[in-house]
């Protein structure tokens, strides 16, 4: 059987692409550092994604196993050592710290082996895999990097499915229907049900990233403001569902002009996002939506780059401006990141988290328009 290597074990990795890869007679090792998951898996070897829809409906996964990287590095390199494929979906920030087992990994592969190895980070970040591939390399002497070509390949991709926080009890997970996973190759490559080829990723996954990651967040951070418990009952409230399609339209503004998308179906794009977030069958908290705000208001992510972008290009902001002093105004007490732009912001102002984590400069045009933002949502 194909072996397929997966780099967490969560609900997203199990109910996304590690049940793709299931589905498409591979042998998925799941890689994670939860006791609890990685033992469950190797007990049961199978388990349920279940739809969110008003049917019930449900996938059985089998053919699948886990391996605890911080407990038995020579159980990861060996499972790697016999994948066709590696991914990850454990966000963008931990990439790093895998990186050296996974070197190491393709180092002893390349000693034994001149079967291809496919390497794809699933994460919601523009260019994740070139990220992970530039800490492997990091992490490579240079005799091992010269093997590199023509056996280990490095992908970009970019992946949509709501997975909500859930019972950590069970492996099975609940997910919506719908899903997108999109790989940027040129290479023909061992094919993967559910994976679509595309030559040039950047219309997709800004396209996905500045609407769909920008339009959770705004729901989020609007419905937190508003005391909503769930996205679904958030985009209950009509005024907020407005400012949410306002703001998709000024990023969708830009991903128009950027990328010469029919401006029509780029609407129907976004209400039929739109339409996905209502999905109460999810029943997703605004909090776990919003969580980690820092990274959420870097300045390549969902909420400032299409900001910026949209000033370079002379488009309107100002529904993308009152998100992020949305984001601003988080004070989740359970949220790490949001109590600390909070000890930022009281220290400092609202302007200075922008400078610090946003890199938008003080006297910007976009700060300034964010800041009033802000003090209007605190007044």
């Amino acid at each position: 059987m194909k072996q397929a290597v997966h780099f967490g074990a969560g609900n997203i990795g199990r109910g996304f692409i590690g049940a793709l890869f299931s589905k498409s007679d591979y042998h998925v090792t799941f890689v994670d550092v939860a006791d609890q998951i990685i033992d469950k898996l190797n007990e049961e070897k199978t388990y349920q994604v279940n739809l969110a829809q008003a049917e019930p409906e449900s996938i059985t996964i089998e053919h699948v196993s886990g391996v605890n990287n911080m407990k038995d590095e020579a159980g990861v390199i060996e499972a790697i050592g016999q994948a066709t494929y590696l991914t990850t979906a454990i966000g963008p920030n931990i990439l790093p710290r895998i990186a050296p087992l996974i070197a190491k990994a393709i180092t002893e592969r390349l000693q034994a082996t001149d079967e291809k190895l496919y390497v794809i980070a699933c994460e919601n970040q523009i260019g994740a895999t070139d990220i992970l591939k530039k800490h492997i390399f990091d992490n490579l002497e240079e005799e091992t990097k010269n093997k590199l070509d023509g056996n280990v390949y490095f992908f970009n991709s970019a992946v949509d499915r709501i997975v909500p926080i859930q019972d950590s009890s069970s492996l099975d997970v609940l997910v919506e229907p719908y899903y997108e996973w999109v790989v940027e190759t040129s290479e023909t490559i061992p094919p993967v049900e559910g994976m679509t080829i595309v030559e040039d990723l950047a219309p997709f996954i800004e396209r996905k990233l500045f609407t769909v990651n920008t339009g959770h967040a705004v729901i989020a951070y609007l419905g937190y403001l508003a005391g909503k418990p769930t996205i679904d009952q958030t985009l209950a409230d009509s005024e907020i569902e407005d400012q949410v399609r306002e703001t998709l339209k000024e990023t969708g503004a830009y991903l128009v002009k950027e990328y010469g998308l029919d401006e029509d179906e780029h609407l129907a794009y976004i209400n039929k996002n739109i339409e996905r977030f209502k999905n109460a069958y999810l029943n997703d908290g605004v909090t776990r939506v919003g969580r980690a705000p820092i990274r959420k208001l870097g300045p390549d992510d969902r909420l400032v780059r299409p900001a910026t972008q949209a000033q370079k290009a002379g488009l309107p902001y100002t529904y993308l401006a009152k998100a992020i002093a949305a984001a601003l105004a988080f004070d989740n007490p359970e949220d790490e990141d949001a109590v600390k732009i909070q000890a930022m912001i009281q220290e400092n102002g609202p302007a200075s988290v922008l400078n610090e984590i946003s890199g938008l400069a003080a006297d910007s045009e976009i700060t300034q328009e964010v800041v009033r933002q802000y003090e209007a949502l605190k007044a």
